[in-house]
């Protein structure tokens, strides 16, 4: 069942394209849009008529263009010289006239300066510190997946997909256990809610929750020598000077928010698929696709962040169109990953896809910095689906997120069939975790 922007659709109807005439209706800054309508046609219109759309202004809000077409956004990516991230990255801060954390935060800062702060957070995803990570990852996983499976039914998505990553990004920042689930509250609530209705002022305010909560961390991690990201990016010099406690703050709210997101939304879009397709099921128990194929075309199908954006700096022609400096321009990941000119079949969910050059993580300066994080994940759920389940069913109704920026489930029911071959395996720990057990013991 093919699915672009938010709802799963039959593939019969994955040929079909959007009358002309009404591409101009579709609002792409409202979270509706996604949640109800299947936009498989629009996108593949805009592919092939369209390829850069003036999306059309509103009352207090400007217009903008929208790039649909994979090789194009690819030159948006690449093209820093005509395009910045300064005047924010998301369509909710570029519509407002601006991001405020631009120069402070990686995500909204360019040139020198970004690569300066891009290589201090870098610093905390050392190969060392990336080993310690993969390792809880698959334990965490394991665990959380059995203990469903022994259950029988439960919510895939508040269960179990909510409480990987979370857990993995807040190891990586120090974050406190007793902490997360506030924070996985605020982090939801910031990009997109659980139902229709939520209001920019509460979207706002999560953000804000988020900021406090980092800036009365870093507080009371000073001078504490550890090795979790707000300490590292206390101790880093960028132009030859620390960091100030802004930059600290957004950099970790843009850690919390990337990482806790994506791997999120991919878990529970690929298990509703599997639950669906059975053959794509059978493939992956059989072991006749690798993980890492399965997980790549995993992060395709989801594309869970649909959209970035940049600010032209400088006249601009991209795919015969011209475009003005000052001019919003948002690439659409949701309509690039399923281009016909680089994916064979793009409506297919197939997990022997290759290659598969997919931009879920962007591309250029700005790819996404828990790129790798997001692929353990995906990977270590997979391992663990294909050894202790045997089946998956949905057994009520899936819910989706409200968000102009997010696509995903954030409620998804289901019922595993156990395989006991493969609870038993998974209830004895790897020979590598039963010796550093054994040496914690004897210390």
């Amino acid at each position: 069942m093919p699915r672009t922007g938010g709802r799963f659709v039959h593939a019969e109807a994955s040929g079909t394209t959007w009358p002309d005439e009404s591409l101009d209706a579709v609002d792409l800054t409202d979270p509706e849009t996604f949640a109800g309508t299947d936009l498989s046609g629009y996108w593949r219109t805009l592919r092939r008529e369209r390829p850069v759309h003036r999306h059309p202004g509103a009352e207090g809000r400007p217009g903008f263009w929208v790039v649909s077409r994979y090789q194009d956004v690819m030159t948006v990516y690449r093209d820093t010289r005509n395009y910045t991230s300064e005047k924010g990255n998301v369509l909710v801060t570029l519509l407002a006239g601006g991001d405020s954390a631009a120069g402070r935060m990686c995500a909204v800062t360019d040139g020198a300066r970004h690569r300066q702060m891009r290589n201090a957070l870098l610093k905390a995803f050392s190969p060392r510190a990336m080993e310690g990570v993969t390792r809880r990852v698959r334990a965490n996983t394991r665990r959380l997946v059995a203990d469903a499976v022994r259950r029988g039914e439960c919510d895939f998505a508040t269960e179990i997909s909510e409480n990987i990553p979370i857990s993995t990004i807040s190891d990586l920042l120090g974050v406190p256990h007793s902490d997360r689930e506030f924070l996985l509250s605020r982090t939801r609530a910031a990009l997109s809610s659980d139902t229709a209705g939520q209001s920019v002022p509460e979207a706002w305010a999560a953000r804000s929750d988020i900021l406090l909560y980092f800036a009365d961390l870093m507080e009371q991690r000073r001078g504490h020598a550890t090795d979790d990201v707000i300490t590292v990016l206390t101790n880093s010099l960028v132009d030859g000077k620390p960091l100030t406690r802004d930059e600290v703050v957004l950099n970790c709210y843009s850690l919390i928010l990337g990482g806790e997101e994506t791997s999120r939304l991919t878990m529970n879009d690929v298990v509703h698929m599997l639950a669906g397709d059975a053959g794509q099921w059978r493939r992956l128990r059989e072991g006749s696709v690798t993980l890492d194929s399965a997980a790549e075309e995993a992060l395709r199908w989801a594309s869970p962040t649909m959209h970035f954006g940049r600010t032209a700096l400088n006249r601009v022609v991209l795919a015969g169109q011209e475009i003005q400096a000052g001019d919003i321009v948002t690439v659409w990941h949701s309509s690039a990953n399923r281009d016909e000119s680089v994916f064979a079949a793009p409506d297919t969910f197939d997990l022997g896809r290759t290659p598969n050059k997919h931009l879920t993580f962007g591309y250029g300066p700005h790819f996404c910095l828990g790129a790798h994080l997001a692929r353990v994940e995906v990977t270590a759920l997979l391992d663990a689906l294909r050894t202790c389940v045997a089946e998956i069913e949905v057994t009520g109704e899936v819910q989706h997120f409200h968000s102009n920026f997010l696509t995903g489930l954030s409620s998804l029911p289901v019922h595993f069939t156990p395989d006991e071959r493969g609870l038993d395996t998974l209830s004895v720990p790897p020979a590598h975790e039963r010796v550093e057990a054994s040496h914690r013991a004897s210390r």
